[in-house]
């Protein structure tokens, strides 16, 4: 059996770690001889060769562009979106029509491929893999609508999703599927968060918050959120983990608000889970998740999580508060009266909600993705 993947990614999103991953499950726990690789469209798996060592990677092209392509923002990224679409159509497709893979899972810019199938007439047998919705307007339904015999399975990371595209009926339902993504590596974690880390900062109590830099994550709610919650928790300083476009305007709303002395801005941070186990609460202020691999990572290793109801991800995790604290997304008087709740919680409830949220995170290891994909693609 022969499977290709194809996530052309424009920057360090979490879906990188998604498909290595799920690669990587497959490896582990099949018996049967699959040979797995990544289609590398514009020198995008360059970039992580460290993580893709043992995994092949099928080249499009000799040269790498990514860099040189534009990224952050909406316009620029639509436009190496579209780059992209035009100077690897024909590549893939001979790619395609040549090696003859029984599946190929895309994961990003599934335009590509989608369009691609009707030029096909072989044995492949095509894998969407659907994180948050699309926005159907009147172009893309007719486009779905004219390419859905091509699609094989739609895979949904959450319930939330995968019932959302049943009402929308822009594919069968028989062709949509629950998969959930293998983002816990158990042995990872309990390694990684043993790394000892110095952060200088006395008697203060850590609130901790992780992602990229960008609108999606809603870093800029959180200051504003955290410059009225500081007056009453003085105790408390906050550190967010990540880099992304937006680094400037947090920086000038640190500035602004005065927060320069109780918020810090660390970076990207390769290991993660040193830094979340100093925390007394983890905070997710996202606009949108599907679903949300931080909070899975946080809830793994007990930390009590304070996160925005946004779609898709963190209600379900969280299981409309049992497993943690929902707050109304980008409402501040709500993520404060929370935290309150979060603040005054006895003991045994939030070990209650700690467990509960751990128990769930469970369903997102590679073993449990094995056992899904296998149902998937027959193996």
């Amino acid at each position: 059996m022969k499977i290709y993947y194809w996530a052309p990614f424009l920057s360090n999103i979490a879906t990188i770690s998604s498909v290595i991953k799920s690669i990587e499950s497959i490896k582990t726990y099949s018996k049967k001889n699959i040979e797995i690789s990544i289609i590398d469209s514009v020198g995008e798996w360059g970039k992580v060769q460290e993580k893709t060592k043992d995994i092949n990677i099928i080249r499009l092209y000799n040269k790498s562009l990514i860099n040189r392509l534009p990224k952050g923002g909406f316009l620029k990224s639509r436009f190496t979106q579209v780059f992209i679409f035009c100077f690897s159509f024909f590549k893939l497709l001979k790619l395609l029509k040549k090696n003859e893979p029984d599946f190929l899972v895309a994961h990003l810019i599934v335009s590509l491929p989608l369009t691609i199938m009707s030029f096909l007439h072989n044995k492949t047998k095509l894998i969407i893999r659907i994180s948050g919705l699309p926005r159907l307007n009147l172009f893309r339904r007719i486009y779905w609508t004219s390419f859905k015999k091509n699609i094989y399975k739609v895979s949904c990371p959450t319930i939330a999703t995968f019932e959302k595209l049943k009402l929308l009926k822009i594919v069968n339902q028989n062709k949509l599927c629950l998969l959930y993504d293998p983002v816990l590596s158990p042995k990872e974690i309990i390694i990684k968060k043993k790394e000892k880390i110095t952060l200088n900062l006395g008697q203060k109590k850590i609130i901790i918050s992780i992602g990229r830099l960008t609108k999606q994550k809603n870093f800029s709610f959180l200051l504003n959120a955290f410059a009225l919650l500081k007056k009453k928790y003085p105790e408390y300083h906050l550190l967010i983990l990540g880099e992304g476009e937006e680094r400037k305007k947090l920086e000038f709303i640190i500035n602004d608000l005065k927060l320069s002395e109780c918020v810090s801005l660390l970076g990207h941070k390769k290991n993660p889970y040193k830094y979340l186990k100093k925390a007394e609460c983890f905070v997710l202020s996202s606009l949108w998740e599907d679903p949300g691999f931080v909070l899975l990572e946080a809830s793994y290793l007990n930390i009590p999580i304070l996160s925005s109801n946004c779609p898709n991800g963190p209600t379900e995790i969280l299981q409309d508060g049992l497993g943690g604290f929902l707050f109304n997304s980008n409402n501040k008087e709500n993520f404060i009266k929370e935290f309150d709740n979060f603040f005054r919680s006895p003991k045994q409830d939030l070990k209650t909600k700690l467990i509960k949220s751990k128990i769930y995170s469970k369903k997102f290891t590679k073993f449990h993705h094995y056992l899904q994909i296998k149902k998937i693609l027959d193996i």
